[in-house]
């Protein structure tokens, strides 16, 4: 995951005379190298390039409709990309007439990237002096019922940085679920029914699939900072492989059965998965209007009615798109300011799961019994059992990460007993053992923040 900070080797642990009260200071915070950003910028470009050449050669070879849908798809995710960065940054109400220009034509993640790269730079170069202007953030953690205050100074310099890193997270969600999704699920369908796969296509369903994928994957990454934001919380490498293996392998499953679906009915596809579509889209604004509560207004302070519900109807439609491929991993709530659900929804995790596992496997049906033309020379049977068995396996692991792995069983259990560990050392010295290393506030630190 990546990362904004971290904390360096030297803390500063006030002594703690009643936990509740009293708050506990950390050292300045460490930032590190953009990954993130560097990725999605690389998958956007990659993405791009490789949608603007098949389209040159399906001009080539006059084939207009594919031609046509293949740079739809491409226009459509680039233009709600920058959208998506110029909102984050606010750029409407700064004079950047470079970077907007740079968004106009299409080039608007290049840009911020290099803004990024350069910011880093700086901060790189000026590592060890102190910032004129600096912010307190705080988190806290629970020991025995009771909440425990952390509080750390932040500068200006790492807290820009960071609007950066969730600018390309928000970025990677929208170019994944409204441009990579479509694409990929329309150049295999156009490989299914031409019985040729040209390189040019094979790139272009590699980056789309990696897309997806990682935006899959931010999507729970941001749904458990989103649910605990008060605390602060690290996901491993192990947790982190066993999300992406889960989505791949939901992503890939889904996407192929909706495929052979859509090649088996062709035409006669279209009001199912329309109707899928729709059903997935209305769903929270029944809800909201079931509930009788107001629009939120305060959204953002700049903008208007209309712009604030221009801004959640975006939101619905993203919302729709990953719940078409994937579980979104939260339950969007129109009436509420934060416009998600907190909450463990484990019953909308359940119904969404089952809806999708008997959808899929009556979609592998009809293509099983009235799919002759589709695949003559495969088994049907064999490629509809490992369709459905690999979905199986994905909702496996989506168990096993909320059974083992989750960090919600760690933050207060692991991190509590450390932390209890370093304060009673710390207030009881001859409870050591002799030839123990004497414990460092470091390490409970870093086990809480």
């Amino acid at each position: 995951m990546d990362r904004v900070y971290e904390i360096p080797e030297e803390s500063n642990v006030d002594p703690t005379s009643s936990l509740e009260e009293d708050v506990i200071r950390g050292s300045n915070p460490r930032f590190t190298f953009p990954f993130g950003i560097l990725f999605s910028t690389f998958l956007y470009c990659g993405e791009a390039a490789s949608a603007l050449y098949m389209v040159r050669i399906y001009r080539k070879n006059s084939e207009t409709y594919w031609m046509a849908y293949t740079f739809s798809f491409f226009m459509f995710s680039s233009i709600m990309v920058q959208l998506t960065l110029i909102f984050v940054h606010r750029d409407l109400a700064k004079d950047k007439p470079l970077s907007l220009f740079m968004h106009l034509i299409l080039l608007g993640p290049v840009i911020r990237c290099l803004e990024a790269m350069i910011k880093y730079l700086t901060l790189w170069k000026k590592e060890g002096q102190e910032e004129p202007y600096v912010s307190l953030t705080r988190k806290k953690m629970l020991i025995n019922g009771e909440e425990v205050l952390i509080e750390w100074e932040v500068g200006h310099s790492i807290r820009t940085l960071a609007m950066h890193r969730n600018a390309y997270k928000r970025m990677s969600q929208i170019q994944a679920f409204l441009g990579s999704v479509p694409q990929l699920t329309y150049q295999l369908y156009v490989t299914l029914i031409s019985a040729e796969v040209p390189l040019g296509r094979v790139v272009l369903m590699v980056f789309s699939l990696i897309s997806v994928t990682y935006g899959a994957t931010l999507c729970n990454m941001l749904a458990i900072q989103i649910k605990y934001d008060e605390y602060k919380i690290r996901l491993g490498p192990l947790e982190v492989l066993c999300i992406t293996i889960w989505r791949t392998l939901e992503i890939t499953s889904r996407l192929m059965i909706l495929v052979l679906f859509s090649a088996t009915l062709k035409l006669k596809a279209v009001p199912f998965l329309s109707l899928n579509f729709l059903i997935i889209l209305f769903e929270p604004w029944v809800k909201f209007w079931r509930s009788g509560a107001q629009m939120p207004s305060n959204i953002e302070k700049n903008f208007s009615r209309v712009g604030t519900m221009v801004v959640l109807i975006s939101i619905t439609v993203l919302y729709a798109g990953i719940n078409f491929s994937c579980w979104s991993a939260l339950q969007l709530k129109l009436a509420d300011r934060d416009l998600v659900d907190k909450g463990q929804n484990w019953g909308h995790m359940g119904l969404h799961y089952s809806v999708r596992l008997v959808e899929n496997v009556i979609m592998v049906l009809v293509f099983k019994f009235f799919g002759v033309k589709v695949l003559l020379n495969y088994c049907h049977s064999l490629i509809a059992l490992q369709l459905i068995i690999a979905y199986l396996i994905s909702i496996g692991f989506m168990l096993l990460f909320f059974q083992y792995l989750h960090p919600l069983r760690s933050l207060f259990t692991h991190n509590v007993v450390d932390y209890l560990h370093c304060v009673c050392c710390r207030q009881h010295p001859e409870g050591r053992a002799e030839n123990s290393q004497p414990s460092s506030e470091t390490e409970a630190m870093q086990s809480i923040i």
